[in-house]
Formats: structure tokens, C-alpha cells, sequence
């Protein structure tokens, strides 16, 4: 069933690949700062067009990956869990979307840890799912079910080219997700079997242009629109899908989940 969501968007005005942290990104290739920002705007249009609330902060110089908002926090029952980012390239961004939640009304606790928002913490049902391996610490997981007050399940991702959880991992509605199972330590994997039995199970080349990186409100994913055989497989599922060209995005490693932060009151 389709929920209506509030999502917390940051436009790519400063967008640019000038360093590496991920596998993904290319400092030396060429990069289109304009098609990003009209790819991006697309994405918006699609999340207004299904009734959905998107909200914006403001853009910050000097920090390119500002856009991946999904990295901004955790925010469950309108508490929202800040970030510590692994990488100094991005720590500017951290104070950032706290500002942004405080602004607005919602209760910030900072974080012990690092944890890197939404990138490696996605709400499944009653359950956080946790990504650990490359971004966010274990110790993390202690704090986030603490403060969020909902069971944490650990996650361990094996493979540096999916280096958050939402790259490997897409929750499809409060019983269901997709996930690549080769992304995950194999203790892992049997705890997403036993979950989630009915999951649906993405090939390594819908996974290698982000189509995990998607953006689910129960019943419309919005999806990469080169992840065409995935797509096809959430149609069967009894998903509707909308395909979206995010690829000058995806050259700093980020999708359509990437760019959004679900704001839960």
C-alpha cells in the first residue's frame, strides 16, 4: 500500500567529483554539474508527481556531496539521529542537516559513533536494518537502537563498491525488500534469508548502476532506469515502477536513495 512520505532533498548546485572516497568516483574523469542538477530536478518532479513532500536545505559550497541527503540523519518517529561521516571531505555536512532538523522543530541527539545517516540505517517494518563494513561503525548500531528505540539488525557488507547498505539493499514496504546477496558476509545473508524470505533478489548487473539504490513508498519504486531487468522483476512482484537517469549522479556513486532522506514524524 502507498503511503504518502516526506523526503528531505538538497539540490547539486555544487556538485563535482573532486576526490575519491568510493570506488565509484573518478577525480580525473569529466563531469557534467548541469545535467546532474537537471537529473536531480527530475527526481523531484517524480516525488512530487506521486503526492509525496519533498522538502529542501540549502546547498553549501565546497561540500559536492551534499546532495546524497540520505547521509544527513536517521529519523524515525520524528527523532532524528545525526551523523559523524567517515571521510573529512564530507564532516561539513554533518552540522549541516543537524541545523537543518533543529530548525525545523525535531529532537537532534549527535552521535557517539560514526555512523553515515540513511546510507547504512534503513527502517524495515518494526526493524533497523544496519550496514557495517566500510561507513558506519558497529559500535553505531549500540547507539542507534538506543536512541531510535526500534531492534537493530546487523548487516556486514563485504564488497567496496557497495559501501552503504543502501546500495546493496532497497526496502520495498514493511515486508519486503531487494537485495544483492553477494554484497553481505554469509552470516549475513542467512539472516536476510530468514527475514525476508520472499525477497527479491537483484543480479550484479542491475546492482552495478545503483538499481538498488531506490526509493520505495510501499507501492511506486523509483529506480534507476538502466536497472531494466530488476524493474521487471518488482512488475511481477506487483510493484509499479518509474525508471529515473541518475548516471551523472552515479559517477560520485549515489542513486535516487542517495538523494533522499525520509523524514518520519
Amino acid at each position: 500500500m502507498s503511503i504518502t512520505r516526506r523526503y528531505l532533498m538538497c539540490r547539486p548546485t555544487h556538485f563535482a567529483v573532486t576526490y575519491r572516497i568510493n570506488p565509484w568516483m573518478d577525480p580525473t574523469a569529466p563531469y557534467d554539474n548541469a545535467l546532474a542538477v537537471r537529473q536531480w530536478d527530475n527526481l523531484r518532479e517524480i516525488f512530487l508527481g506521486l503526492g509525496h513532500t519533498v522538502d529542501l536545505i540549502e546547498p553549501l559550497p565546497g561540500l559536492p556531496d551534499m546532495v546524497f541527503a540520505a547521509n544527513g540523519g536517521t529519523v524515525v518517529d520524528g527523532r532524528v539521529l545525526g551523523v559523524q561521516f567517515r571521510d573529512a571531505e564530507r564532516a561539513d555536512e554533518a552540522p549541516a542537516y543537524a541545523g537543518w532538523f533543529r530548525e525545523h522543530g525535531f529532537e537532534v541527539r549527535e552521535p557517539k559513533q560514526t555512523n553515515e545517516g540513511e546510507g547504512d540505517i534503513l527502517l524495515a517494518g518494526d526493524v533497523l536494518l544496519a550496514g557495517t563494513g566500510f561507513r558506519t561503525a558497529h559500535a553505531s548500531h549500540a547507539e542507534t537502537q538506543e536512541f531510535l528505540q526500534r531492534p537493530v539488525i546487523t548487516l556486514q557488507l563485504v564488497d567496496p563498491a557497495y559501501y552503504h547498505l543502501d546500495t546493496a539493499l532497497c526496502v520495498l514496504d514493511e515486508q519486503n525488500i531487494a537485495y544483492l546477496p553477494q554484497a553481505f558476509s554469509p552470516g549475513s545473508q542467512s539472516v536476510l534469508r530468514q527475514l525476508f524470505p520472499n525477497a527479491i533478489i537483484a543480479t550484479p548487473e542491475d546492482a552495478a548502476v545503483l538499481g538498488l539504490n531506490a526509493v520505495s513508498d510501499g507501492e511506486t519504486v523509483v529506480l534507476p532506469s538502466q536497472a531494466v531487468r530488476l524493474a521487471a522483476d518488482l512488475n511481477r512482484a506487483g510493484y509499479k515502477t518509474i525508471g529515473v537517469d541518475l548516471s551523472e549522479l552515479r559517477k560520485a556513486g549515489g542513486g535516487p536513495k542517495c538523494c533522499t532522506l525520509e523524514v518520519r514524524s
